[in-house]
């Protein structure tokens, strides 16, 4: 039983890594700070919290990594 909840658990894990491949960096900042907010918010409070949480979290995800994304850009000069 062990073995196939850490199969899937791998699987998961790779497809979810396939699939933030082609994302913009503002996706990638939304999808992760959507993670966290509604994982922050599931444990503070309830259903709602973390519906909440992962509202809130998308958008300043979104809004740092698209930040850090500009501000990164003209730094490489080769």
């Amino acid at each position: 039983m062990k073995h196939s909840v850490k199969m899937s658990l791998l699987a998961v894990g790779l497809l979810s890594a396939s699939a933030m491949i082609s994302c913009t960096p503002g996706e990638r900042g939304a999808v992760t700070g959507g993670l966290i907010g509604a994982g922050a918010g599931a444990l503070i409070g309830d259903g709602t919290g973390a519906l909440i949480g992962g509202a809130i979290g998308a958008v300043a995800g979104s809004e740092i990594s698209k930040n850090r994304a500009a501000r990164n850009r003209g730094y490489y000069r080769y």
